[in-house]
């Protein structure tokens, strides 16, 4: 079977619109409603993540081969052969973003780095069609 591949990066079109709409919102709330500069200043600095994901262009992937499972984000990478994967398990958190984990056969749970991760839908796709079991779990706030 061909191995998968995904790879995406934080220098992306979508990032610099949220960033731009966002910083247009809170100019205009300085501007038109006299909103508090400081508080302003404290919810610009939430878009600091965003921001450094642009600027830096870091790469994020995850490849499906035919040995197992690889991940890569940032500095960060991850192995894990398929002899030791039970299931992998994808949580849908409450913002609506899907954590991907490998349930290991030992019982440890590995958790794949969201930004190395594939769109949720996808991914079940590529790893059914692999023959690896996939278990969904919606909202759940432990685990």
């Amino acid at each position: 079977m061909t191995p998968y591949r995904f790879e995406t990066t934080g220098r992306n079109r979508r990032t610099l619109i949220a960033l731009v709409v966002i910083w247009a919102l809170i100019l205009a709330a300085i501007a038109l409603i006299d909103a508090s500069p400081i508080l302003m200043g404290l919810i610009a600095l939430c878009t600091a993540p965003a921001l450094y994901d642009l600027m830096s262009g870091r790469m994020s992937g995850l490849t499906l081969g035919t040995q197992g499972l690889a991940w890569f984000a940032g500095r960060r990478t991850g192995e894990i052969a398929w002899n030791k994967i039970d299931h992998i398990r994808l949580d849908t958190r409450l913002d609506f973003s899907v954590r991907a984990s490998a349930m290991l056969t030992s019982g440890r749970k590995v958790r794949i780095p969201l930004e190395a991760t594939p769109p949720a839908d996808t991914f079940e796709q590529v790893l059914t069609e692999r023959g690896v079991t996939v278990k969904r779990h919606h909202f759940s706030l432990l685990g």
